[in-house]
């Protein structure tokens, strides 16, 4: 018997499939892989998810959690170019729990974004399925799911437009900012996970890493500068954030403030997310 498998990121579109699915497919499993470094709106929204749902999401956990990881990575953190925490913290966990069985992994992807990529497996027993560009539903197709289902949107999308850890390395330098503002907790982890690293490295610290010719994403968070000096920026980066706003709102016009959120983000993006953590 082939097992019917949907992943929850935590983001819209995720959610917006395992409603879509809810009643397509009875017997479906609802999984999500928990790094155990969310965003607390992430786990509140998954929890309303599940009453929508009317079954619980599984939560996969990884082993080993992300001290470990960092302790053997040590001189590197997560980056675009080695996504240790993608591999080790949510594909690994999830091929474990599924192991050999026969399964049918549905995902995520819009008929509007069908050149994107998810989470495909390599493991032969590993079926994937994209329902919603067999069936063409695009971005406002997902927000109208949603609505319907009076779910709506994380909380989060207030300041930020991708689920995944508080550290992500995909975040705009404004949203840095947001998570300083939203969670200052969570920011001072990620600053003390970074100075961890640039100690080790042997630069002195944030007065003298502009000079260092260590400068770089392999030790900090941010492209070319640290947490600190980052929000250090707070008012350059949010003035240009909200001139960013400002010509979004103008292209665009009664749209949602998440999509206008998206775009005026943009301007400030490096590379296109891992959509096992951002869908």
């Amino acid at each position: 018997m082939t097992r019917q498998v949907c992943g929850i990121s935590g983001g819209k579109d995720s959610s917006a499939l395992a409603i879509y699915m809810r009643d397509k497919v009875p017997d479906m499993e609802y999984f999500f892989c928990d790094t155990g470094a969310e965003l607390p709106e992430t786990y509140r929204y998954l929890s309303k998810l599940e009453v929508v749902l009317g079954k619980p999401i599984t939560r996969l956990n990884s082993s080993r959690g992300f001290d470990h990881y960092f302790e053997v990575f040590r001189g590197a953190l997560p980056s675009p170019q080695m996504r240790w925490c993608t591999t080790l913290l949510k594909i690994k966990p999830l091929e474990d729990w599924i192991g050999e069985e026969v399964v049918t992994s549905y995902v995520a992807i819009r008929a509007d974004e069908s050149n994107r990529k998810g989470y495909v497996s390599t493991k032969p027993n590993i079926k994937t399925e994209f329902p919603f560009v067999d069936d063409g539903i695009d971005h406002a197709g997902v927000l109208r799911i949603l609505e319907d289902a009076g779910l709506n949107l994380p909380e989060y999308y207030e300041w930020r437009t991708r689920s995944g850890c508080y550290f992500c390395f995909f975040q705009r330098k404004a949203e840095w900012v947001g998570l300083a503002d939203k969670h200052p907790d969570l920011f001072k982890r990620a600053v003390a996970i970074e100075q961890k690293v640039l100690k080790d490295a042997g630069v002195a610290g944030d007065a003298d890493f502009g000079s260092s010719a260590m400068k770089g994403r392999q030790y900090t968070w941010s492209q070319g500068e640290t947490l600190t000096e980052l929000l250090g920026r707070r008012e350059e980066i949010m003035r240009k954030h909200e001139e960013s706003l400002k010509r979004a709102q103008k292209k665009r016009s009664n749209v949602p403030l998440s999509e206008v959120l998206a775009d005026a983000l943009d301007d400030d993006d490096e590379a296109t997310p891992c959509t096992m953590c951002h869908l």
